[in-house]
Parts: structure tokens; C-alpha cells; sequence
């Protein structure tokens, strides 16, 4: 069979929305891609939920917040709310940080959608192929480039393409990961859940109170669109292949609910646990659920992956454009596995949370507790509070530069920090009930963190802080397919640039400059995703300053 040398530089598996926003992050700095993805068509389920406040700040740079705002809910239904059958009142609620209003933090607010709303527009954001019904089936690493065997699930034609990288995006299951024989770490498979779609007139119980989700003894509904539908999920009973799930839905609103509801979808699905051992394999790098397949309570999984192809996408252009060097991708990894391992101990606290207050409330139910008794919940108001751990990601790496130096920081024990009010109670106050033994052995540390609290910074590794530099315009609008360096003397920096990396230079007013820890000379280098690179305080030490720098942190001496 012959090899095409594709003129795609990189093949995207996976269709999601992790495979589609590096799509269109790659189209933004002019890479060819080619997506294929194994089902026929974009999913027809909700899946995930919960677009971030981060993720949002990745969307308004491609252009797209604005659509993905005006499908999906008011920020009033950016909430939780807590019920013994979905027709009960409330016995608990919360509201989701950054989602159900905005935060000074950011210039855009968070959004609950559906998945199913969400992957048209990622799908538009870009025009390179993409090919559905096609799967991969073998990957093999030959002359500095990949091969890889495509197979069409219609008509069983195979094909070889040869592209320099692979980005995988194929889920938890991946064949990627599979393929190329990449173990995982963590609790595994936490039970078997299944998603019923059915539509129904339920406003009576739920208009005056929007929530996002509900959470009730019998399983969890959610609205699917602001103009109707509905989704119920719970664990898949015992004898699920002969399970009436007409009657289930109907049990779980509730004794006397008397609503007519048709099931239209059923999906089974595996709730999974893991980090994957490495993101990256000589020329294929991995990313989403292929490396860390997380709970679903609290919304984290695929915003953690969004974030991982915004960490790598400026990296694989870097080092195809030839202004960076090969190395630059070994960060990638350095940067994000330990992003993988704190999302999915905080996924998998929350998990037992969850199930901590059901089992709560139940127990208060046998023992003739009333529905309008509120139970003490294991978490405060503020559980979705984690913007620390959306906002706060600090990243220590040789693309990462020691704050008034040119030497990057050696790649020695990587960590990843939350910005929060006190770092160190990421690593403690631990909640018992959250922490079974089973779970820890799994994954060393694993226990719940508060890391609630996000105080913005200037130092190297953290995300550019958001202040306005005009009305209406903000420092994160100022980011894009460049590195940007923020400075109140704009004079004293932009004859330092030079080819051949992609540089803007920002002006900051001096109110902000301060603001930053910033002499009038000083100056802030950002990269691409957002992320701080280097900060010199008093302005250039020498002439080639900037020019080292650029050149440490992409890997190009």
C-alpha cells in the first residue's frame, strides 16, 4: 500500500471539542491539519456541560465566545441545586464561580451548554479537512516523520498518510494511547453511568430555580438547551439491557409527578479515573481524556483539555515554522502532567463529595428527616468556587524563564501550583471522608483541594493577569499568535526584537505597570497561551536581552 505524503503537517485524531479547538488553534498560526474523527458525525449527546471561565478566554481569542455565549443558558443557570426527587425543594445549592457571574479576574464569564451545541461552532472555526466515519488504526514512526494507517468504517478502504506530528485526541479509550502501549495511573473505572435524553414540561419545578444541574436521590437531571430538553444520568442499574427507562425517569421525578415525558436517546458510559503515564510519545503528543479521564462533577475534565492543546498548539507551530527548536515540545508534558494528576485528584474529590451528601441525605430521609431540612453539606457555598485551579495553573518549565533572568529553570521536580491564599493549603486539610485508602494508594496525594481562592500575579509561569489597557479592551485581548511584551517604555524595548519569533510589544499604562511590580522600565514577556515567560523589573540589562530570552524559552540558541 502506498504512502501519501500528505500536505497536512498535523494529523488531529479525535473530534471532540479537545481535537477541534487545537484545529483551530493550529489554523490560527497557518498549520494544515487533518482531522479524523471514527464516528460519522459530531456527537448527538450533551456530554460535557460546563464551558470554564478559562476556556472562554481561549474561545474570545478564536473568535468564538460570542457565538458559544448566545447558545447556551443565562448565567442565572450557573448554579447546582440539591433535591430529594427533582419536584422537592431545594435542601442545598451552589453556585458555580466565574460561571454564574462574571469575576473581576476576567474580562468574559463562564457558560453552561451543551457538547452537542458547543462542537458546530468549534467545527466552523476553521477550513481544513476533516474526515468523519474514519479511524485510526496503526501508527508507525519512520524518517523524522509518522505514518499513520486511516481506515474508513463504511467501506473498509485503508490509507497511509505521512505527517510530521500527531496530536491524539481520542478519548479515554484512546487507540492512540493504546497503540503505543502508554499505561495510566489512577482509580480506573469508578462505575457505569448512563445518560437518558427524553423531552418534558418540567418548568413548574425548575423555572423559578435554574440550575445547570440538579442533584437528587434518584440520580441527576439536566436542562440540555434554553429552549427545552432534558437529560437524566445516574448509575446504570444492574439489568440495564432490560431496564424500562420510561419508568426510571418518571421515578425520579418524583411520587404524583404526573408529567408526560418521551425518552428519545439512552447512552451507557464508563466514569473514569486516570492520568496517563506520558502526553507524549517521540512524535505523537496526547491530550484530553486520552491523558487524564476525570469525574464529571464539577466540570473540569474537559476544560483541562482545552487547556492542554492551548499549552501545545503554539509549541508544534513554533517547531514546524522553524522558530523554535524540537525541544520546546518535551514542555509540553513538563508543563501539563502535573496539571493532569491535581485536576483529577480534585475530579475525584469532588466525585466523593457529591456522594457524600447524597448518602447524607438519604440517611436523613430513613430517619424521618423532611424535605425542607437542609443538610450540611462537606463544602461550603464556595465548592465551585476553584479559581485557583482554573485561573491559578503556574507552569515551571525551560519555556518559563526565573523572574529577572535569562536562564530558564532547570526541568527538575515540576510542579504546578494553584494561585490560592495560601499555597499551601493545596497539599493539606484534606477532608477524611474524601480520601478512602483505596484512592490515595492509586494516586499518591490524591485528597480533596480547596484550592478555591485565585490571586492574580506577575511572576513567571502564571497567567497574565487581566487589566484594562483602554475601555473595553484588556490585557488578554492584547495575546494572540505572538508573544507579547507588555512594558510602560515601549521606546526602550521594541528595537531589541528580532526575527525570528512572532513579537508585539504592548504599551502598559503606568498605573498598571505598578500594578505588576514593574519600573517605568520594565517589562513582562507572555507568551502565546497566555502565560507569563519572563519579567525583568527594571528594564533591559543589556542590549540582546529580549533576543536571549526568546531564544532560551523556545529551545533555539
Amino acid at each position: 500500500m502506498s504512502v501519501a505524503e500528505a500536505e497536512e503537517t498535523v494529523l488531529i485524531v479525535g473530534g471532540g471539542p479537545v481535537g477541534l479547538t487545537a484545529r483551530a488553534l493550529l489554523a490560527r498560526w497557518g498549520v494544515r491539519t487533518l482531522l479524523v474523527e471514527r464516528h460519522g458525525e459530531l456527537s448527538p449527546f450533551p456530554r460535557s456541560r460546563l464551558v470554564n471561565v478559562r476556556s472562554m478566554e481561549i474561545f474570545r481569542s478564536l473568535g468564538l465566545a460570542g457565538q458559544i455565549t448566545a447558545r447556551a443558558f443565562p448565567p442565572e443557570y450557573g448554579r447546582v441545586r440539591f433535591r430529594d426527587t427533582l419536584r422537592d425543594r431545594d435542601f442545598a445549592a451552589a453556585a458555580m464561580a466565574g460561571v454564574h457571574a462574571p469575576v473581576p479576574e476576567s474580562p468574559v464569564t463562564g457558560v453552561v451548554t451543551s457538547q452537542d451545541r458547543l462542537e458546530p461552532v468549534l467545527l466552523g472555526a476553521a477550513d481544513t479537512p476533516v474526515r468523519f466515519g474514519v479511524e485510526l488504526v496503526g501508527l508507525a514512526e519512520e524518517d523524522s516523520t509518522v505514518v499513520a494507517r486511516l481506515a474508513d468504517r463504511r467501506s473498509g478502504q485503508e490509507t497511509r498518510v505521512r505527517v510530521p506530528y500527531v496530536l491524539a485526541a481520542d478519548g479515554a479509550n484512546s487507540t492512540v494511547r493504546q497503540l503505543l502501549g502508554i499505561g495510566t495511573t489512577g482509580p480506573g473505572a469508578l462505575g457505569k453511568v448512563t445518560t437518558v435524553v427524553f423531552d418534558a414540561d418540567l418548568d413548574r419545578w425548575c423555572a423559578g430555580q435554574p440550575a445547570g444541574v440538579y442533584f437528587t436521590a434518584h440520580g441527576s437531571f439536566m436542562p440540555l438547551y434554553p429552549e427545552g430538553g432534558w437529560a437524566w444520568f445516574g448509575p446504570t442499574p444492574e439489568d440495564g439491557a432490560h431496564t424500562d427507562w420510561h419508568e426510571l425517569v418518571a421515578r425520579a421525578l418524583g411520587p404524583g409527578a404526573d408529567v408526560r415525558h418521551t425518552v428519545l436517546r439512552v447512552q451507557h458510559w464508563v466514569m473514569n479515573a486516570f492520568v496517563a503515564e506520558r502526553l507524549r510519545h517521540g512524535r505523537v503528543l496526547l491530550a484530553g481524556d486520552a491523558v487524564h479521564a476525570v469525574p464529571v462533577i464539577g466540570g473540569l475534565g474537559m476544560n483541562a483539555g482545552l487547556a492542554d492543546v492551548h499549552n501545545l498548539c503554539w509549541k508544534l507551530a513554533g517547531v514546524l515554522q522553524g522558530w523554535a527548536g524540537p525541544s520546546l515540545l518535551d514542555t509540553y508534558e513538563t508543563e501539563r502532567q502535573p496539571v493532569a494528576r491535581l485536576t483529577l485528584r480534585q475530579a475525584v474529590a469532588n466525585a466523593q463529595l457529591l456522594s457524600t451528601a447524597q448518602s447524607r441525605r438519604r440517611e436523613q430521609l430513613q430517619a424521618g428527616g423532611k424535605a425542607a431540612h437542609r443538610v450540611e453539606l462537606p463544602w461550603s457555598d464556595r465548592y465551585f468556587a476553584q479559581l485557583g485551579l482554573v485561573l491559578g495553573v503556574t507552569y515551571r518549565s525551560t519555556a518559563v524563564l526565573t523572574d529577572d533572568h535569562t536562564r530558564p529553570e532547570p526541568p527538575v521536580d515540576p510542579r504546578v501550583h494553584a494561585s490560592s491564599r495560601a499555597d499551601a493549603d493545596l497539599a493539606t486539610d484534606a477532608h477524611p471522608a474524601t480520601n478512602p485508602r483505596s484512592d490515595a494508594e492509586a494516586v499518591p496525594g490524591m485528597e480533596a483541594l480547596p484550592a478555591t481562592d485565585y490571586v492574580p500575579t506577575p511572576q513567571p509561569g502564571h497567567r497574565m493577569p487581566h487589566l484594562p489597557l483602554t475601555p473595553g479592551r484588556s490585557t488578554l485581548d492584547a495575546l494572540g499568535e505572538w508573544f507579547t511584551l507588555f512594558t510602560p517604555d515601549t521606546a526602550a524595548w521594541a528595537p531589541r526584537a528580532a526575527a525570528p519569533w512572532p513579537l508585539r510589544v504592548e504599551a502598559l499604562p503606568q498605573g498598571s505597570a505598578e500594578g505588576l511590580g514593574l519600573g517605568p522600565g520594565g517589562a513582562l514577556l507572555v507568551r502565546p497561551d497566555g502565560h507569563i515567560a519572563a519579567r525583568w523589573t527594571d528594564g533591559p540589562s543589556a542590549p540582546a536581552t529580549l533576543f536571549e530570552a526568546l531564544a532560551a524559552l523556545n529551545g533555539r540558541p
